[in-house]
């Protein structure tokens, strides 16, 4: 497999875009029986630079494995999505970020990374069991869902930035 991609490197067919970063996955596949094994995370991303300079993609994805379920969780980020029109990969201006929940005895942590984002820059909403996290700070700009668990009031929620690390804590 690597002899045919140093082939075509050498003859200048790099695939580029999402098709590239797909065949990338191919790899991914592999790599999952081991860290079925050892319960661990992996995590992968890139940035896709366009023919204009203004328009740059992100496009990752976080894998989990053993956490109580032997199916591997894929989760993505980035500003890159697919039309469901044309089907073509579209550069959106919102970015999705890597969240991570922790479930607590006392309360439910999410985590995620909005690098130059500071707490005056967030608009959470909690409508039941769905949390939504915006954020926007000159050119950056975040929105994630994210479905918890169970219900929490607004009123016990705390909330806390630091370095582009938002850290929502909701109280049981």
């Amino acid at each position: 497999m690597h002899k045919k991609r140093d082939e075509k490197a050498s003859e200048g067919g790099f695939e580029l875009g999402l098709g590239g970063i797909l065949k990338g996955l191919g790899d991914l596949v592999e790599k999952l029986g081991d860290l079925k094994e050892t319960g661990e995370q992996l995590s992968r991303s890139g940035e896709i630079h366009g023919l204009n300079k203004e328009v740059k993609g992100m496009y990752g994805f976080t894998v989990k494995m053993g956490l109580g379920d032997d199916r591997p969780q894929i989760e993505p980020f980035g500003n890159i999505r697919k039309d469901r029109e044309s089907g073509h990969s579209v550069v959106q201006e919102v970015r999705e970020p890597v969240v991570d929940v922790f479930e607590e005895e006392d309360h439910v942590l999410v985590v995620a990374e909005m690098p130059g984002i500071c707490v005056e820059d967030l608009k959470i909403e909690l409508d039941g069991d769905l949390l939504t996290i915006v954020a926007e700070r000159g050119d950056k700009k975040y929105r994630k869902e994210v479905l918890l668990t169970a219900s929490y009031a607004r009123e016990k929620m705390q909330i806390s930035c630091n370095n582009g690390v938002v850290e929502i804590k909701c109280v049981k």
